[in-house]
């Protein structure tokens, strides 16, 4: 039990990824650990979202980001643009403009862009991202000591469903489980409520988060309060009411400004007769200089801009000042307010009826942009109490342990919103007066600020025959057209149904309820067609059904009697009881209430107390054909009086009176049954189609031969490392006092021959050496040093030893000489056993010299004595 307990604890652990187009951030989830942030191994909190792809090896992080000013072809970065974008798109072009030593290419199949390597390499943005993937989950396991694979992932709010579905398949290539993929404000919402559940009450707080990252800016304006659900009572709620974003907005375009504002300053200087935008080495020095540059203006006038070797071996250093750097970004603050007003659109709400606006994101920290924002939202002052690099990452481990089964938490219900609405289109053909027209349709799926998950049906009536319909984005009409066109396309999904002539050829006596279309938008937002089916109903014939009266008591007619014994009686009551109640509530039958309740009496039903039928009415139903009559209904009721009235007189007659003879009749009523049959789907991807099983295995194959070819250098470097640290600590280690007690000069000789020998192989051909080959060297030296290491260590231990062997000489001793004074007739020790334990002690206090020291630490502390004692 203890074991499987073990394992079950090597395997619970989850963790969170956000995903930003600057930094990643990872949480994880642990037995003993609550919610912590990992760390790299720089130690650092935060991650750079940068893959740098080398001929014979990957880095990542910090390593990567290094390498982007020594050779910016082979560093990858802000990957998250061009996700799910085409070649076409104006998105892809920006990113060519930002990154121009990068070569992109349109992917023939799918349209999308994939960049070329040296060589023959190749990579799509879904690839390259899944590498950093699989390198933050390397991080969460180093940091929690155990292996992970579930994770929930932070994306964008303004994600379709392209780009989310992009991300989850770099998750699939990583060999992830997305657990969920949760919108980054969301999660901030998150671990904001999570921390203050306390002051959430059935009150509606509004609160605003405005996150600007480096690529893009956010506002969502989210509301708090306690909701009662049926599971677990009363729970804080978040619902996200409101959502405006500017996907172009952040501190990456800022820190390209002050770039190409430093590559003007160092042309203008001549220094040089080449252009530094040309060089995009230069150019990543700037750039790197530029990030610098932005955030020490934040809380300087100026400063001294200032780079070693910029090109051709010339420095660079220029001073720039905050009122520069406004007027370089005057047009981006412009953009501030923009995602404020969206998002109060968008939720339906005035200004004054939001509490708080809380800044999250790290391009939040330049002045100019809180002055902008402050003046915009009118408050007193701007809500800092969130830490604004983590708050995504902390709520969504909070959530990815809600889902996880290992772990049970404190519910916090989340309502999110679908930014963009989604509607179902379709043609139909009509006919009026002769005249045939194809009508246009459509309908909404998914509403914009629809809240999900959710699961929708849509019913198309009027078919007999196979069809298709689209499923598309609704009207967008409040994104700008610029949004617009760097939105992709907004068909989504052409759907051809077959099957459907066919359904009704087998069902045509049945009546048709429509073609059912079964919709799903999941937790992470992304759009599933669940089914189609076809639905039919048909009337048939049960082969017997008895009366009201009998089949709800659940007797045979002539159960119904006085004379019936006990064991039915009470039963009997009751069901009468419950019977004549719902038909006494005609008020034309009122007055035969109480002889209900007579009736329950003389059965032994129980007290005649009235309130016994009045609490629990019971609505008895019977399965009617469609022709069945009011009159029925009427004509039943007055049989059951007419029973009733008959038992109650306590006739003795032993034949069943007519009103019997009419309960015992049975009728064959007509049942509507519901029949379904699934329809075949084809699905036509319009937007970004996804690739296919072989092209993901191929992706997976790729990078999984990467992964093991960096463990393998890794492996090397390591048995590389620890073969030098071998050789010259020993080589340092046969001068030192303590090895040169224990070792022969002859021994020693050998040792230092052999270290000598390894040393020279090391420098010609060890550096080109397989992992197989060090070890091996290695293993050969620590064979040969076995014997004096073990010497050594022994010595190391003779002062314990000999404290050890001096006390118990003296407790030996001293009970030596209590035991020779116990009186002969209480003596428990022989003469035999006194004098052979004096022997011993004095053969050990003699031993006890410094020339048998050698001997008694290879012996054991103790020699004869431990085994006495």
């Amino acid at each position: 039990m203890l074991f499987s307990a073990l394992l079950w604890q090597l395997t619970v652990a989850v963790m969170s990824i956000d995903l930003g187009s600057e930094w990643m951030k990872m949480a994880i989830v642990k037995p003993g650990v609550p919610m912590e942030i990992v760390l790299n191994k720089e130690s650092r909190r935060k991650t750079p979202t940068v893959v740098c792809l080398k001929e014979n090896e990957r880095l990542f992080g910090d390593s990567a980001l290094g390498m982007s000013v020594k050779n910016p072809k082979t560093v990858f970065r802000h990957l998250q643009s061009i996700l799910g974008k085409k070649y076409k798109n104006p998105q892809v072009a920006l990113y060519q403009k930002q990154f121009p030593e990068h070569q992109l290419q349109e992917d023939p199949v799918r349209g999308t862009v994939y960049f070329k390597n040296s060589g023959e390499l190749q990579f799509t943005p879904e690839e390259l991202l899944g590498m950093m993937l699989n390198y933050s989950r390397g991080l969460a396991q180093d940091f929690a000591e155990q292996s992970i694979k579930d994770a929930v992932i932070t994306v964008p709010a303004f994600f379709n469903q392209a780009e989310r579905r992009a991300v989850l398949l770099a998750a699939q290539m990583a060999g992830l489980k997305v657990l969920q993929l949760i919108n980054d404000n969301t999660a901030v919402a998150l671990n904001y409520g999570v921390f203050r559940r306390k002051d959430i009450d059935n009150t509606a707080k509004n609160i605003m988060f405005y996150d600007m990252g480096s690529g893009s800016t956010t506002a969502t304006i989210v509301t708090y309060q306690t909701v009662k659900t049926k599971e677990s009572g009363i729970q804080p709620q978040l619902q996200i009411r409101g959502v405006g974003f500017d996907r172009g907005l952040g501190g990456f375009e800022m820190d390209l400004r002050l770039r190409d504002h430093l590559a003007k300053l160092f042309n203008e200087q001549k220094k040089s007769k080449k252009d530094v935008r040309e060089n995009h080495r230069a150019m990543a020095k700037l750039l790197k200089e530029a990030q610098r540059l932005k955030t020490v203006l934040s809380a300087n006038v100026d400063f001294m801009a200032q780079v070693e070797g910029l090109m051709d071996d010339i420095d660079f250093k220029a001073k720039v000042t905050r009122t520069e750097f406004e007027e370089l970004c005057a047009d981006l603050f412009k953009r501030v307010p923009g995602p404020v007003e969206d998002a109060l659109s968008a939720a339906e709400m005035k200004l004054e009826e939001i509490e708080q606006v809380i800044l999250v994101g790290g391009s939040t920290r330049v002045r100019k942009v809180q002055d902008v924002l402050l003046r915009a939202v009118g408050k007193e002052e701007l809500g800092k109490n969130i830490n604004a690099d983590e708050a995504a990452a902390m709520g969504a481990v909070y959530q990815a342990a809600g889902l996880s089964k290992a772990f049970k938490v404190k519910p916090f219900l989340v309502r999110d919103a679908a930014v963009f609405p989604i509607q179902v289109e379709f043609n139909r053909e009509t006919e009026e007066e002769g005249v045939k027209t194809v009508k246009y349709n459509k309908r909404i799926l998914f509403q914009r600020m629809a809240p999900y998950p959710q699961r929708k049906v849509i019913t198309f009536n009027r078919y007999n025959n196979d069809f298709a319909f689209d499923i598309n984005y609704g009207d967008l009409s409040f994104l700008s057209q610029s949004d617009l066109s760097m939105f992709g396309s907004v068909n989504l999904t052409t759907v051809k149904l077959s099957g459907v002539g066919s359904s009704f050829q087998r069902h045509v006596d049945a009546e048709s309820k429509g073609i059912k279309a079964h919709f799903n938008m999941d937790e992470s937002g992304v759009l599933l067609l669940d089914r189609v089916e076809s639905v039919f109903e048909t009337i048939v014939e049960e082969k017997e059904e008895e009366s009201t009266l009998t089949s709800k008591c659940n007797l045979r007619p002539r159960q119904i009697s006085i004379r019936e014994t006990s064991v039915h009686k009470s039963h009997q009551s009751s069901c009468l009881t419950k019977t004549l109640h719902h038909y006494t509530t005609d008020p034309t039958l009122s007055s035969f209430s109480e002889l209900g309740n007579t009736i329950s009496t003389l059965f032994g039903g129980g007290s005649p107390e009235p309130a016994q039928n009045i609490t629990e009415p019971v609505q008895v139903s019977v399965s009617k054909s469609l022709g069945e009559e009011k009159s029925q209904e009427k004509k039943e009721e007055a049989e059951i009086v007419s029973l009733l009235l008959k038992e109650e007189k306590g006739g003795e007659k032993s034949g069943p009176t007519e009103a019997e003879k009419e309960v015992e009749k049975t009728v064959k009523p007509q049942k509507k049954t519901k029949i379904s049959e699934d329809i075949t789907v084809e699905l036509i991807v319009n937007d970004i189609s996804d690739p296919t099983t072989d092209d993901i295995t191929s992706s997976q194959k790729k990078l999984q031969d990467l992964t093991d070819r960096d463990l393998a250098k890794q492996e090397r470097e390591k048995t590389l490392n620890s073969l030098e640290a071998f050789i010259f600590e020993t080589q340092d280690k046969l001068y030192q006092d303590d090895y040169q007690l224990v070792v022969s000069e002859e021994e020693k000789e050998q040792i230092s021959a052999k270290l000598s020998e390894a040393s020279e192989w090391m420098d010609e051909d060890g550096y080109t050496a397989t992992t197989k080959q060090l070890r091996e060297r290695l293993s050969q030296l620590k064979s040969l040093c076995k014997d004096m290491f073990f010497r050594v260590e022994e010595r190391r231990k003779w002062p314990d030893r000999l404290a050890a062997l001096d006390s118990m000489l003296n407790t030996s001793s001293f009970f030596l000489r209590s035991a020779k004074l116990i009186p002969e007739d209480d003596q428990i020790f022989t003469e035999v056993e006194l004098n052979m334990l004096e022997k011993v002690i004095n053969e050990t206090t003699v031993k006890r010299t410094p020339a048998f020291r050698l001997e008694e630490s290879k012996s054991g502390p103790g020699g004869p004595l431990s085994c006495m004692f």
